[in-house]
């Protein structure tokens, strides 16, 4: 069973994070103002870093949810289960998050089921309401609970898309990837290498990028040039860790693989 106590969803420690515009404030009235908020942007642009990095900042509990196909609404609102030879409730984390006032975090929320995602609905409004029917229980979520969802619009098809319904309940904020002075120090703080060898890496990430026209379905993100940066740190040559850790995740393409390398050769 989750625990259901809120210190246990606390983080402790500082999570770096590095602010590239106003969302940190953006944020904090979001939340001051009890609005739930869309996080938009690529896979592995620093989304649940500032998740996590503003949960501490208010001081806040965080419950996350990976979301997948076969997430049903009993994923995220409870469920009865048998223990110790008896049927009990067992709250979901959605049903948990808003009980205790908690950031509830539902990442990649369009991978979800469409009538999943229905229930957080009431969350989402001036009710701020949350329905159990197996239950036959509704309650008024704690006043600092707040909703996050975020997901990536590269990825969207008519299968898998927002519901304007859904959509507009939420206040938007975009994210992409940092400037490069910026996502360099990042790779140097997370990879643990020098200032030098990170530049180069988001240099490889810029022209990675540049070539996304040629059939890549994304660039190279934050989070695989931090992984690159990590495999160099302990000892891996730094074009292997490259096409290891970045190459080899973006794409199974011969041709794309090829010019990757090259671009790879270029700068280690």
């Amino acid at each position: 069973m989750e625990p259901s106590d809120p210190s246990s969803y606390l983080i402790d420690t500082a999570p770096f994070y590095v602010a590239s515009g106003d969302e940190v404030g953006l944020f904090e009235a979001a939340w001051q103002a009890k609005l739930p908020v869309m996080l938009k942007g690529p896979t592995g642009c620093g989304k649940t870093r500032f998740v996590q990095y503003m949960a501490w900042r208010l001081k806040r509990p965080l419950v996350t949810v990976a979301c997948h196909e076969d997430l049903f609404a009993s994923d995220l609102l409870g469920r009865y289960l048998l223990m110790h030879e008896e049927t009990v409730w067992v709250d979901g984390p959605l049903t948990r998050a808003a009980r205790m006032g908690a950031i509830c975090y539902l990442d990649e929320v369009v991978e979800a089921r469409k009538d999943t995602t229905v229930v957080i609905h009431p969350l989402t409004d001036d009710r701020r309401m949350l329905s159990i029917d197996k239950k036959g229980e509704t309650f008024k979520a704690h006043p600092d609970f707040m909703l996050v969802i975020s997901y990536n619009p590269g990825y969207q098809s008519v299968l898998k898309d927002l519901k304007q319904s859904t959509r507009q309940r939420f206040v938007g904020m975009q994210f992409d990837y940092p400037p490069a002075a910026q996502e360099a120090r990042i790779v140097a703080n997370e990879g643990g290498v020098e200032p030098s060898l990170a530049e180069r890496l988001v240099t490889l990430a810029s022209r990675i990028r540049n070539v996304r026209e040629q059939g890549l379905t994304e660039g190279a993100s934050t989070r695989l040039l931090i992984y690159a940066a990590q495999l160099i740190a302990r000892g891996i040559a730094p074009a292997q860790a490259c096409r290891t850790a970045i190459c080899l995740p973006l794409t199974d393409d011969d041709r794309l693989q090829a010019t990757l390398a090259d671009l790879v050769e270029d700068l280690f």
